[in-house]
């Protein structure tokens, strides 16, 4: 049975996403230490920073695909994983989560894609089965997500017969066919051959320009960061070092970690 999809509208001064006193522990590895931070509605904020530092963990707990070790995470003011209950902190019921992630996208690094499905199929399964669409309805709306990403002539083929860069596209079109409010985008273009990352950044412009989704973006191509981020957060050993609108940080950074990083990078 299709689950409730009825979202509540976002109260006035609440951030569409807020990270509050969070640490996520592997073993005796501390990934995330106390991280504090928001994004509004409609922001689009890109993570920076070297491997290890804690920015592909930080979707992951969004999306819940990890457990956090402590502290909160809150979607629209709802708390996602945890809430505070008195002086407990108590685990949110299975059902209440998967309501607050239905509104929540991702696009991995490898696509993710069902290789036994056709392209329209891949597309069509989570709007019928977890939004309730009819099969017109959805086959209607992958058709437009299709032609949106340049892939209408795909919708018959297998993920195996694409190239990287058409695979990517799929899963961002996939990704949209659930009309996600926050979209996770973690280093979208870093599995792909150089000549076509282009194309797969330009669907993802077109959709920041024209959409007013939340976005929070892990990525080392540092010209997207500085074309599509409102704002920039420079990560290291779990916490941020720095942070502000890209002409800031690209032109001016003022943290040593953040000079170091973009100079070895630029």
């Amino acid at each position: 049975m299709p689950e409730n999809t009825q979202r509540d509208a976002l109260a006035p001064g609440t951030p569409h996403i807020e990270f509050r006193d969070v640490i996520k522990r592997f073993g005796s590895n501390t990934v995330l230490d106390d991280l504090n931070f928001t994004v509004e509605k409609g922001e689009r904020v890109t993570l920076i920073g070297p491997s290890g530092s804690g920015k592909t963990t930080i979707l992951r707990l969004v999306m819940t695909l990890e457990e956090l070790t402590d502290g909160f995470i809150y979607i629209g003011g709802r708390p996602l994983q945890y809430e505070q209950s008195g002086s407990r902190r108590v685990r949110i019921a299975d059902k209440r989560r998967r309501q607050t992630t239905q509104q929540i996208g991702m696009v991995f690094q490898h696509f993710n894609l069902f290789p036994n499905m056709t392209v329209r199929e891949n597309l069509v399964e989570a709007p019928i089965h977890v939004m309730g669409l009819s099969k017109d309805e959805a086959a209607s709306k992958a058709e437009g997500l299709l032609d949106k990403v340049g892939l209408s002539d795909k919708k018959d083929a297998h993920p195996s017969q694409l190239s990287g860069g058409q695979q990517q596209r799929v899963a961002i079109a996939r990704a949209l066919a659930m009309d996600p409010e926050i979209l996770l985008l973690d280093e979208v273009t870093s599995a792909l051959d150089p000549e076509l990352v282009g194309e797969v950044l330009g669907v993802l412009k077109d959709i920041a320009g024209e959409t007013d989704i939340s976005m929070l973006i892990v990525t080392h191509e540092m010209q997207f960061a500085k074309d599509v981020a409102h704002r920039v957060m420079m990560f290291d050993q779990g916490s941020v070092v720095e942070e502000g609108r890209p002409d800031k940080i690209f032109s001016e950074p003022e943290n040593q970690r953040t000079q170091d990083f973009l100079r070895a990078v630029l």
